[in-house]
């Protein structure tokens, strides 16, 4: 059986460190197992031409959230032997699930493997900004020591509304860690949680748009659909109270690229922070690169040495059970049997 990985390329300190799983050079440790067991396992770095050149006799893509393959109705077309995706990580918007189900490939993430990482990586973001972080280490960098420049933008986190788009794992844990900052928390998700869920985490439901009209802070936790992509448009971002701050870890195309660089250029938000682009990687001259009041990141918040090993070990599940012909996990499913079946992504796309 061929079973291809598309990861990014991690260079000499990959080489180095065995614990970057998710990288090129240590194949999620697959590479042993897989040609033990008489497969052939290729490994690219190339998401382009060279999985062109292999996604017709390719029985099992591996792919990523961090360096993703696009896998589009088009590539699947091509893929007569495709019979399972791999996500290693969470989020598989970078495969076009409804031809995927339409062409009965299966589709897995290891979900719930980057939640913890993901999560901390949202409260790092939010305090970054309401503190003012990234131009006072600016400061020492460059050997000034301006109080009041940077004091005239530093908050107090306590006491502020902070909005939560999508309470599924990664919103709830995010839920757990802000209560101790005493902040007052509403969240909106197509799927409220119980009451009695909704008092342990200390937060409310709320409709979308008065999220946007009361939150200090909003942090997008939603997987992208096509509901969400595009969601924060020009209309919704002007919507925000003025002085706010956008956090996202969820998908870039959940928020419209150049309106974003419009709200942060004019005044309007106070800030944006986040780990996700597109497309990824970002190029460089990405508008997102340059844009005032920002504490961007490369997409590593789901991809800690810990969550590696968490997706690395789901994927070698996945394989052993797929390839023993065994039923895979059914968290981990998202399209099985020629349907969507993950809550995430059903409603978004039924036939």
């Amino acid at each position: 059986m061929k079973i291809v990985a598309v990861l990014y390329p991690g260079g000499e300190i990959a080489k180095r460190t065995p614990a970057i799983l998710g990288s090129a050079e240590n194949a999620l440790g697959l590479t042993n197992f897989l040609k033990d067991k008489g497969h052939e396992f290729i490994v690219l770095t190339d998401k382009e031409e060279e999985l062109d050149k292999h996604i017709s006799t390719t029985d099992i893509l591996i792919t990523t959230p961090f360096w993703p393959a696009y896998v589009t109705k088009e590539r699947i077309s091509k893929a007569s032997n495709l019979k399972l995706i791999l996500t290693a990580g969470v989020g598989s918007d970078h495969i076009d699930l409804a031809a995927a189900a339409s062409s009965k490939i299966t589709v897995a993430e290891i979900t719930g493997s980057n939640v913890v990482s993901v999560a901390e990586q949202v409260v790092m973001h939010i305090l970054a900004l309401v503190r003012n972080y990234i131009p006072a280490y600016k400061q020492v960098i460059e050997g000034r020591w301006d109080i009041a420049e940077i004091a005239s933008n530093a908050h107090d986190l306590e006491d502020k509304v902070v909005g939560i788009i999508g309470m599924g794992r990664i919103g709830q844990r995010v839920c757990e860690r802000l209560k101790a900052f005493d902040v007052k928390m509403l969240y909106h998700d197509q799927i409220p949680l119980r009451t009695a869920e909704e008092f342990v985490l200390g937060v409310r439901y709320t409709p979308r748009d008065q999220i946007v009209e009361q939150a200090d802070v909003i942090t997008i936790n939603t997987p992208l659909t096509p509901e969400t992509d595009g969601m924060f448009n020009r209309d919704l971002l002007f919507k925000m109270k003025k002085g706010a701050y956008l956090v996202n870890t969820a998908r870039g195309k959940i928020v419209d690229t150049h309106a974003l660089v419009e709200s942060l250029e004019e005044g309007h938000l106070a800030g944006y922070a986040g780990d996700v682009w597109y497309p990824q990687p970002a190029t460089g001259d990405h508008p997102w690169r340059h844009m005032p009041n920002h504490a961007m990141v490369p997409h590593y918040s789901g991809t800690t040495l810990e969550a590696q090993n968490r997706y690395a070990n789901g994927i070698k599940d996945c394989l052993m059970r797929f390839l023993e012909n065994r039923p895979l996990e059914q968290q981990y499913l998202i399209v099985d049997k020629g349907g969507v079946v993950s809550p995430s992504y059903s409603y978004a796309f039924k036939k």
